[in-house]
């Protein structure tokens, strides 16, 4: 089996482009909209690449899985903060229909991965 460095890895490139997309989301925020959305807004899309990479950095496949369900759940909570961005009228339908399809396709390819970790056990 080959070795892929986090770097390559399809799910946490994705993750990190949904990074730079929510801090433009963010940065255009006032310093009031920052301080009671954007942080958490920021912090939970931040937190869904850095789980996949704290989970991708794990020996163990159960320990690798817990670190990838903890991703999914920071990129529902983040989710949540972009609907109620939307909402509020804070970011235009476009940015929110763009980053929502960014999600939405990190979610479907982080469940696949989740799979492929249970797949790959008997390798452990």
């Amino acid at each position: 089996m080959q070795y892929t460095s986090l770097g390559k890895l399809y799910v946490y490139q994705q993750s990190i482009d949904l990074c730079d997309l929510s801090w433009e989301i963010f940065e255009s925020l006032s310093w009031q909209d920052k301080k009671i959305i954007g942080d958490q807004f920021i912090r939970s899309i931040d937190s869904n690449a850095a789980n996949i990479a704290e989970g991708y950095g794990r020996y163990h496949y159960l320990d690798k899985i817990k670190f990838y369900y903890n991703a999914r759940a920071s990129l529902l909570e983040a989710k949540h903060w972009m609907f109620l961005l939307f909402k509020r009228k804070k970011i235009t339908e476009q940015k929110f229909q763009e980053t929502l399809k960014k999600a939405d396709h990190i979610h479907y390819t982080l469940n696949k991965f989740i799979q492929s970790c249970y797949k790959a056990k008997k390798d452990y």
